[in-house]
C-alpha cells in the first residue's frame, strides 16, 4: 500500500451528490472562483464565489471525475463549459433542504497524528463510543 493517501473529497463529493439527486433534491455547489483552473462566467462570480446548481437536469455532460468536476451549462442562455478543480469545490448542499457538506480550504485531509509518536493516545486502545 502506498503511503501517499487518496484525497477524500472527490468521493465525498460523488456520493454527496448522488444523495441529494436520489432524494429528489438539486445539488448545488460552492465554488472558490480565485483558484487557478476554475472556468466559469466571471459576471456570476460574487466575492471570489459562486454557487452553482449541478443537477443533470440543468447540465450536460457532467463529470464529477477525481480531478476536477466538468460540464456545460448555459448562463443566460448562453452555452459555457465549466470546469472546476476539485480544491476549488467548497461545499456541495441540497438547495430545497440546505443538507450537504463542506469541505475545508485546506487540500490536506490526512488527520493528524494521534501522538508525537504516532501511537494511538491512552496505552494503545482506540476508544469507541456508541451514540445514539
Amino acid at each position: 500500500m502506498s503511503s501517499e493517501s487518496i484525497p477524500q473529497q472527490p468521493y465525498l463529493l460523488r456520493a454527496m451528490h448522488e444523495w441529494i439527486t436520489d432524494s429528489g433534491f438539486t445539488p448545488y455547489l460552492i465554488v472558490d472562483a480565485t483558484v487557478s483552473g476554475v472556468e466559469v462566467p466571471e459576471e456570476y462570480v460574487q466575492d471570489g464565489k459562486i454557487t452553482l446548481n449541478a443537477s443533470y437536469a440543468a447540465v450536460r455532460g457532467l463529470e464529477l471525475g477525481n480531478e476536477a468536476v466538468n460540464f456545460e451549462a448555459r448562463f443566460a442562455g448562453t452555452p459555457f463549459r465549466v470546469t472546476l478543480p476539485m480544491l476549488a469545490i467548497r461545499g456541495i448542499y441540497a438547495r430545497e433542504s440546505g443538507s450537504g457538506m463542506i469541505f475545508s480550504a485546506d487540500d490536506s485531509d490526512t488527520p493528524p497524528e494521534p501522538g508525537n509518536n504516532g501511537s494511538p493516545p491512552s496505552g494503545g486502545r482506540a476508544h469507541l463510543k456508541v451514540i445514539k
